[in-house]
């Protein structure tokens, strides 16, 4: 059986995160390699020096590169950061032609007209995703191709991103000899990594919890709804721990991940207290649950207020589905239940075949998602209209020629 060699490259503020894996006809995928990397140059999804990133990718590469056994030569990439903005529009035309028989033609055409929203110059449409089509007003239709009708119209979910981000971004890439496939938000990666297809159909809002910033989608009637970057994600709970304990940063970050804990203060294990030395110091474990308590507290809350509405027992039946490093907190999702009053669960990668154990971890939920984005999304209703992502990356073309 012919199968077809996919690579996803998540370009994260802590960590560059390569899986090259191939795909079968039944786009059945399958991991052949992986390859992590410490990352250097990034600040909150955002290029800050090109060398130190360039270098950061091409290590990660070269890794999945040794355990796969053959080179990369093209990659879906990730892309994330507080230059991400999204909006919801909707566009309408009218089919002109005698049969009234709605054709792929018209679907371009309406898009077209819904993505025409006024937006920054130093931005550019990185997605038009449709949501929901109607025709003649019968709303709620998936593909209408092939319908009768004189009239059709188009929700979408419009995603835009910093031409330049984006541009220093791809010129990381393209220098170590790595074309670019397509550019994925984040969120929308993680969503085909850890989401059953029942939850984005009633309802559920994500939250990938990453170093510098955590990345939120909402989806409702298979279709998202709603995407944003929140400023806050592991970096800030280190940097709690360690302003509030006298530490560095590196101890914080190291106490953390090994002893960090969230589980609220009325269980009865956690009210009796422990400490643990660092160098000469002793450090209270309840002293530095509190620390991380409060600041995973406000993160629960801003997550939440992204919903588009309130009534979150309808809106969001499927509830909160938390992804991510930071998601593996000890506690959380029990606090998160605790502060929401609904569903939490937490979002672990779908366990491929292959050499894919290293990936089941929240940590890995985009990693795992832009490989299964060329399966899931090979016959997809997203389009990357004229100007978008072509848009973003031809003039990095240019400049390499």
């Amino acid at each position: 059986m012919k199968r077809t060699k996919v690579t996803g490259i998540d370009v994260g503020t802590t960590k560059v995160c390569t899986v090259m894996g191939d795909i079968d006809e039944k786009n059945n995928a399958r991991v052949m390699g992986v390859g992590i990397a410490p990352t250097r140059g990034l600040a909150k999804g955002m290029v800050v020096n090109l060398n130190e990133a360039r270098e950061s990718i091409r290590e990660s590469v070269r890794r999945a590169e040794r355990t796969a056994g053959y080179k990369v030569e093209s990659a879906y990439v990730g892309v994330t950061g507080r230059h991400i903005s999204s909006v919801n529009n909707r566009g309408a035309i009218a089919i002109a032609r005698n049969d009234r028989l709605v054709r792929a033609e018209d679907l371009k055409r309406v898009m077209e007209v819904a993505r025409s929203v006024e937006i920054p110059r130093d931005q550019k449409v990185l997605h038009v995703i449709p949501r929901a089509y109607s025709v003649d007003g019968q709303g709620g239709i998936k593909n209408p191709v092939g319908m009768h009708g004189f009239r059709l119209d188009v929700e979408t979910h419009i995603i835009t991103a910093a031409v330049t981000s984006i541009q220093n971004l791809t010129k990381c890439i393209r220098s170590i000899g790595i074309e670019i496939e397509d550019l994925i938000l984040e969120p929308l990666a993680s969503a085909e990594a850890v989401l059953a297809p029942e939850e984005r159909l009633d309802g559920v809002l994500l939250a990938d919890i990453g170093g510098f910033t955590t990345d939120v989608a909402v989806f409702k009637d298979n279709a998202i709804c709603h995407t944003s970057i929140l400023p806050v994600g592991g970096y800030q709970i280190s940097r709690d721990i360690s302003i509030g304990l006298g530490l560095t940063y590196e101890a914080a970050e190291d106490i953390k991940k090994k002893h960090g804990n969230v589980t609220p203060m009325g269980n009865a294990e956690a009210i009796e207290d422990r400490t643990i030395n660092i160098g000469q110091q002793a450090i209270s474990l309840n002293d530095l649950g509190e620390i991380i308590r409060a600041r995973v507290d406000e993160l629960i809350r801003l997550i939440v207020m992204e919903l588009p509405q309130k009534d979150y027992a309808r809106f969001i039946p499927s509830g909160l589905v938390l992804t991510g490093g930071g998601a593996n907190l000890g506690g959380i999702i029990d606090m998160a239940r605790d502060i929401t009053r609904f569903p939490v669960r937490l979002g672990t990668p779908v366990n491929l075949p292959g050499v894919s154990d290293a990936l089941c971890d929240p940590a890995y939920a985009t990693s795992v998602g832009l490989l299964l984005w060329r399966t899931r999304n090979n016959n997809a209703q997203t389009h990357h209209a004229k100007g978008g992502l072509r848009g973003l990356i031809s003039p990095v073309l240019r400049l390499f020629r």
